[in-house]
């Protein structure tokens, strides 16, 4: 299948076929390309969508394995992807019936929709058998290089994105199809459309939550909420519903990759807030207002990172933010493997240095303490040169990440 441009996760799905004999489980945001990568990697492809093919599924792993010609001798395993699986009701008795017994004539890919993800969660009978890939959109990393980060290296030299697609970036966001159109009425239409199939069909087909309606009301609520702190509460006054519905009803959201949550981290730092999350929208382009954008762009690329770091097994890493009772703030803090690594305070102009990141830094001991600044032009130097805080430009920043 021919695609514009590569992603990160062709060499990292690259990787994995030629080196374990695990599935490789792709789960992210519904229209991130996750299917359109993992069919690239294939050499067989079976939809639970097709009815011919959800036929044979339902057959069982012989048959599927007879139509897949598994018993004959190859070059090579053959790549086989498992799309929208997790529809079938038996899907992880299917998946681990198969990849016990045929396992080692091939390799298997597992992907679907955002959905996926919350099947995931459950009774996990497939521990042991499978790793997983969390996919994102493009970011400024991935647009200047498709080479997935090592030990040894995980931040990049910095690149410098050419401006027009600096620009669609920004305004289109980094789901591919908006992205590559850079047209504000398609844009708009195809937000329009993706919010609605996941707030009248993915939320009504494959989850327990029967209130729709004030489902779709929160959703609109945390559109235009991105950026700052959860109230559940005032959440749940608004729609005249409990706090625990609230909890569970943006849970889900999460779990279907509408936005995230961004917890405070405490350790070692006095006085800090401990319970209040901060929301952000996986789209950032949804955000109208110049700085919440700023903030959610930048939320949105670090937890690509921490999340493709944690995946590929470099470590553990958490994206976390500052806060104390005396109302000092950073906006982010990446945690490496238990322990604050750099921090980030997102500014659309400001070159001033906030005096909370040396603050912070100081009671944390992160090695690195960033004001990102989105106006400041691209400098071809390595940010993580420096310990000490620094101003520096966003864009030099997000091209250091994946």
């Amino acid at each position: 299948m021919v695609r514009p441009f590569g992603r990160l996760y062709d060499g990292m799905l690259q990787a994995h076929l030629q080196n374990l004999r695990q599935m490789a489980f792709v789960t992210g945001a519904r229209q991130v390309g996750k299917t359109t990568t993992c069919r690239a990697q294939g050499s067989h492809y079976l939809s639970w969508d097709d009815t011919d093919d959800r036929r044979n599924i339902l057959k069982g792993p012989a048959q599927v394995a007879s139509v897949l010609a598994l018993e004959r001798l190859s070059d090579a395993a053959p790549v086989v992807v498992f799309d929208e699986l997790h529809k079938h009701r038996r899907w992880r008795v299917f998946l681990k019936g198969f990849f016990d017994k045929f396992g080692d004539r091939c390799r298997v890919i597992v992907t679907g929709s955002s959905r996926f993800d919350i099947f995931r969660r459950g009774g996990d009978s497939l521990m042991g058998r499978y790793f997983l890939y969390r996919m994102h959109p493009l970011s400024v990393g991935e647009l200047v290089r498709t080479t997935p980060p090592e030990s040894a290296m995980l931040v990049a030299p910095p690149a410098r994105l050419p401006s027009a697609k600096l620009m669609a970036l920004q305004e289109h966001g980094g789901f591919p199809e908006p992205f590559l159109h850079a047209d504000p009425a398609f844009s708009r239409r195809w937000r329009r459309l993706r919010t609605e199939q996941l707030v009248r069909h993915d939320l009504r087909d494959l989850t327990q939550i029967a209130d729709i309606d004030r489902v779709a009301t929160l959703v609109e609520l945390l559109s235009n909420s991105s950026a700052t702190q959860l109230n559940y509460a005032s959440l749940a006054r608004d729609l005249d519903a409990s706090v625990d519905s609230i909890r569970r009803w943006i849970s889900t959201l999460s779990a279907m990759y509408l936005g995230f949550s961004v917890r405070p981290w405490f350790r070692n730092v006095k006085k800090a807030l401990r319970k209040e999350p901060r929301w952000f929208l996986t789209d950032w382009s949804m955000v109208k207002e110049p700085g919440p954008r700023a903030e959610t762009l930048t939320a949105c690329h670090l937890l690509k990172a921490v999340q493709t770091w944690t995946d590929l097994g470099l470590g553990d890493f958490e994206l976390r933010y500052l806060r104390d009772k005396a109302k000092r703030e950073v906006d982010f803090a990446i945690i490496r493997d238990g322990e604050p690594w750099f921090l980030v305070e997102v500014k659309r102009s400001e070159t001033v240095l906030s005096p909370h990141l040396a603050h912070f830094q100081a009671q944390t001991g992160a090695a690195h303490a960033f004001q990102a600044v989105m106006d400041l032009p691209h400098v071809a130097r390595d940010c993580f040169e420096r310990r000490d805080p620094c101003v520096v430009p966003l864009w030099t920043l997000l091209s250091q990440l994946p």
